[in-house]
């Protein structure tokens, strides 16, 4: 058995890698030293205004997936493994990720750095509080909301009705105990009491202002548009009419630069922003992957979670933002996960079943028809895992041929950019080819038509259904102008439904939304779907129950 295949953490092949000094790295990715602000030797911010801006931009490529399930998918690990694998081809490549938040790191889901010998360094630092964005759009958000309490103790001008204040307090780790409180308790002195609540950082719109927002000029506008409530007249209320969208430009203009850093293999990497895909639109930052396109030929990136959340927001809200189109679209699934979505419950999955692979191939198909929907052709990626045997990946492997979809298998988790040579070879094929890419709905039907749209075309339900709340959300939202906005759906990653249950490929299902919330500074309406909440809770073994640090400072169990 060679190195590579002795079973190993992620953690401890990181610390054992040797890192390149970050201006080797900037060399190499094409960015000019005085563009380089570093924090220490292995991390730097990026000064976008200092780089030279290509006229032909680098293609784009989107890796996404099938519905995630508790064994995991390894999206950023093929995303960095097929970055690492363009590399080796020759191909001037960066990869852009989103940051890891620290409420899936020290909770349930883990860290965001892909895995194995295909990760981005140096991981338990991009894992933590890496540059500290997270903290200054946190201390962002909160300013803002301590502003609004300020507003109301000192005779409340802007007449904003408390029980109508839409803007909540954030903190970036999964604290249910949160979702719902009273503040300003106490008297006179300790503020106006109402109710409030805070969301996760990542769920914040000053997130998605960040990761949405063009340049710093475009991040203050759409700082200043933000609503954070009504009066009692019911009029909208917003961050322009406070006067403080200079104040929170302030504290995110150093966060607001790209962060550079590497692979375990030196291809140079964009780490920046991290909205969720289940109650955000979960890709990361449009500065980044702007700055990206310009300085290398190919850009591989990924869009949280399956291709109905991360992948359908990337394409409808970032891409029409934006003014681009990927050129490739990676679908990566696993021989375990397609056993979960063929019913093989989670602890007999080293067992082989043939039969349950092929009854798990509907969630495969009905993604890889989601991505056709956009006018896109899907390059499968069927991630290897040690316990997956040759009669399964010959399933897969199979069932692409006959339907006649491109698939390759990949191992980059022991291999790096080796193991995705193949997966490489089949991507620089497609993005050569003509594209039809089109989002699926215009901006300017109506918000019923467009969630139908999304529902029916991305998730294979029949209808949508809207509480009697929502019917109100919507009433007011039309009455001030603001239902032509792309749609942001929040809705549990588990399933194509909003039930987490449903898994495989469920039928004739309606999707419920119960609530919709104007973000009209990241330019979306975002629709609450199920049982979705915006601040989650703490499974119960947090991942922070194994984690460590040893007397010299290294961490212990982080992945």
């Amino acid at each position: 058995m060679s190195e590579k295949t002795v079973p190993l953490t992620d953690l401890s092949i990181a610390s054992k890698a040797t890192m390149k000094s970050i201006y080797e790295i900037a060399e190499r990715a094409g960015i000019p030293e005085d563009a380089v602000e570093p924090y220490g030797k292995f991390k730097a911010k990026i000064d976008v205004s200092k780089l030279k801006t290509s006229v032909t931009k680098g293609k784009v490529i989107l890796v996404t997936a099938i519905s995630p399930t508790p064994a995991g998918e390894g999206k950023s690990t093929v995303t960095v493994g097929l970055a690492d694998a363009f590399t080796k081809l020759g191909e001037k490549t960066i990869v852009a990720l989103r940051e890891p938040s620290l409420g899936p790191v020290m909770g349930m889901k883990g860290g965001a750095t892909g895995g194995g010998y295909a990760q981005v360094l140096p991981m338990e630092e991009i894992n933590l509080h890496f540059t500290g964005d997270l903290h200054a759009i946190t201390t962002a958000n909160n300013a803002l909301s301590a502003i609004i309490d300020n507003h109301l103790h000192r005779g409340n001008e802007l007449q904003l009705d408390p029980r109508k204040i839409m803007w909540k307090r954030v903190l970036d780790i999964n604290d249910r105990a949160l979702r719902q409180i009273v503040i300003g308790l106490g008297g006179s002195a300790k503020g106006v009491p109402r109710e409030e609540g805070f969301d996760i950082t990542v769920a914040s719109e000053i997130m998605a202002v960040f990761c949405l927002a063009k340049d710093l000029v475009d991040l203050k506008e759409r700082l200043a548009s933000i609503v954070i409530g009504y009066t009692y007249t019911n009029k909208a209320i917003t961050v322009r009419e406070l006067g403080v969208e200079g104040a929170l430009t302030l504290l995110l203009k150093d966060a607001f630069k790209p962060n550079l850093v590497q692979t375990i293999e030196g291809t140079p990497a964009l780490i920046h922003g991290g909205p969720f895909a289940n109650i955000a639109h979960g890709c990361n930052s449009l500065i980044a992957t702007n700055a990206a396109r310009d300085l290398a030929d190919y850009v591989v990136t990924e869009a949280g979670f399956g291709s109905d959340l991360g992948a359908e927001k990337f394409l409808n809200i970032k891409a029409r933002i934006g003014g681009f189109s990927p050129d490739a679209v990676v679908l990566v699934t696993t021989v375990r996960a397609l056993k979960m979505h063929g019913g093989v419950p989670k602890d007999n999955l080293t067992s082989e079943n043939v039969e349950a692979v092929s009854k798990g191939l509907v969630n495969l198909a009905k993604h890889i028809e989601t991505v056709q929907s956009f006018g896109l052709e899907p390059i499968v990626s069927l991630n290897q895992f040690v316990n997956d045997t040759q009669e399964e990946i010959k399933t897969v492997l199979k069932w692409c041929q006959v339907n006649n979809i491109r698939a390759a298998v990949t191992d980059v988790w022991a291999n790096g950019g080796d193991g995705g040579i193949a997966l490489a070879k089949q991507v620089l094929e497609v993005v050569h080819q003509p594209k039809n890419f089109l989002p699926l709905y215009d901006v300017d039907e109506s918000v019923e038509e467009k969630t139908l749209k999304i529902v029916q075309q991305v998730y294979g339900g029949v209808a949508v259904e809207f509480t009697d709340s929502a019917l109100r959300n919507l009433e007011e939202i039309k009455r001030n102008g603001w239902d032509l906005l792309p749609i942001c759906m929040a809705k549990t990653q588990y399933s194509l439904s909003d039930d987490p249950k449903l898994i495989g490929r469920p039928k004739d299902f309606t999707i419920t939304i119960r609530e919709i919330i104007p973000k009209l500074g990241a330019g979306f309406l975002v629709c609450l779907t199920g049982d979705i909440m915006t601040m989650p809770g703490l499974p119960v073994n947090p991942a922070a129950l194994n984690m460590n640090v040893d007397q010299d400072g290294n961490a212990i169990g982080l992945i």
